[in-house]
């Protein structure tokens, strides 16, 4: 019976990793469906890359930053054994640690997965794949530890302080406000696309590229948040189909309202579901379904107005809007868990309004200090954006000299 329980929680988590590794075609889908036709190969291949790079990352450095190097490695190991812990130990409990260490990697992926909607169409792509390695090896573990792994007595400290720990359940500030801030920074350093915004006021009208692409990105990172937040349980025992509705009324409550705000216009109403379920994760778990209705509806308000805002007023050229979906939503999303989650409105407790305020405070500088360290480096460095005449060419025949789009079909045969 116990092997059959380690196996039942191995192929529970393997199938929440694959989701979320699904989520990840998503995450390119919906920025080669957002970003002008000469930019759409790239999206393709920063996100791929990106994966791969963020998995090198994560599994030398990150998850011992987050969780301890000892778990999958066993460095300097004092009775003179390998440096690395033996195939036959990793597998014990039918490679339980070692799948579940699949699972969080998706989650860490996903950090730089965010930040190139951010950053598209103007980004260079090698300074952009370093700094996906320094994010994924060292600033998201760092939160993620705080938060997840129980280091350094941040969690203890705020219990104390508050009467509760900071909840997130499934990352509404541990992925996504740490993602959306981070592209904040890049987006910033960056500058906007060349042509975006006129000397005299005006802007120029970048229009996606294909709508269906896009909204097929958005079906993929909706399905597959399924995984990213049930599965966020790690073990069969403590799955909660409490996780499954409330993600569910997020979900429409997030696509319902940028429907309306946004006057059915299709990028909003595909980027709805994805501010609902953002805003969702952390209190996906103590929520009473009408609390994450309510909780999806207004990210989902908070997504349109904030986006137009960022893109009209403020003049931040940031492409798919990461900021307002992930940072600002995220944000929410963590706060959202100390008021629905309250046993006054129908939440199960046990959780703190102070406590959430301050933890996603805090996750949002960790994203900003790390982000200006990071990028403030690479610009100074290396330097960040194309030169002009690779952006007016457009990132696909610049960097990997392919059209997705040929001129016209050779029909030489």
């Amino acid at each position: 019976m116990e092997n059959l329980k380690a196996g039942t929680d191995v192929l529970f988590i393997l199938g929440g990793a694959v989701m979320v590794l699904a989520m990840h075609s998503g995450f390119a889908f919906l920025e080669l469906g957002t970003v002008r036709k000469k930019n759409q190969i790239n999206a393709l291949v920063k996100i791929l890359c990106d994966f791969c790079v963020s998995t090198i990352a994560y599994f030398f450095v990150g998850y011992g930053v987050a969780y301890g190097a000892s778990v999958l490695f066993g460095y300097g190991l004092p009775n003179g054994g390998s440096f690395f812990v033996n195939a036959t130990k990793l597998a014990e409990g039918s490679g339980y640690e070692l799948v579940k260490f699949f699972f969080l990697l998706t989650f860490a992926a996903a950090v730089p997965a965010i930040v190139s909607g951010g950053i598209a169409e103007r980004a260079r792509f090698y300074p952009q794949l370093a700094a996906t390695f320094f994010i994924v090896a060292l600033v998201y573990p760092f939160f993620e530890g705080i938060v997840w792994g129980g280091k350094f007595g941040f969690q203890e400290w705020i219990k104390a302080t508050t009467g509760a720990p900071f909840r997130d359940f499934a990352g509404s500030v541990v992925v996504h406000t740490i993602g959306g801030w981070i592209a904040l920074v890049a987006v910033i350093l960056l500058g906007p696309r060349a042509g975006r915004y006129r000397k005299g006021g005006g802007m120029a009208a970048h229009p996606p590229s294909s709508i269906p692409f896009l909204a097929l990105g958005a079906w993929i990172l909706s399905v597959g948040w399924f995984g990213f937040n049930v599965m966020s349980a790690q073990r069969v025992e403590a799955i909660s189909g409490l996780v499954a509705l409330n993600s569910l009324m997020a979900m429409v409550g997030g696509t319902l309202a940028a429907m309306v705000v946004g006057k059915s216009d299709p990028g909003f109403v595909h980027n709805g579901p994805l501010a609902g379920l953002v805003a969702v994760c952390a209190g996906s778990d103590i929520m009473h379904p009408i609390g994450a209705l309510a909780t999806g509806a207004i990210a989902g308000v908070v997504f349109v107005y904030m986006f137009t805002l960022t893109q009209n007023r403020w003049k931040i050229d940031d492409v798919l809007g990461v900021w307002p979906l992930h940072g600002l939503c995220g944000a929410w999303g963590g706060i959202a868990a100390g008021i629905f989650g309250a046993s006054a409105l129908g939440g199960a407790g046990g959780v703190s309004l102070s406590a959430q305020v301050i933890g996603t405070v805090m996750g949002i500088a960790v994203a900003l200090a790390g982000g200006l360290v990071i990028y403030g480096i690479l610009k100074a460095v290396v330097g960040l954006r194309l030169d002009q005449e690779q952006e007016f060419a457009g990132a696909d025949l610049s960097l990997h000299q392919i059209s997705a789009t040929p001129e016209r079909e050779d029909a030489s045969w």
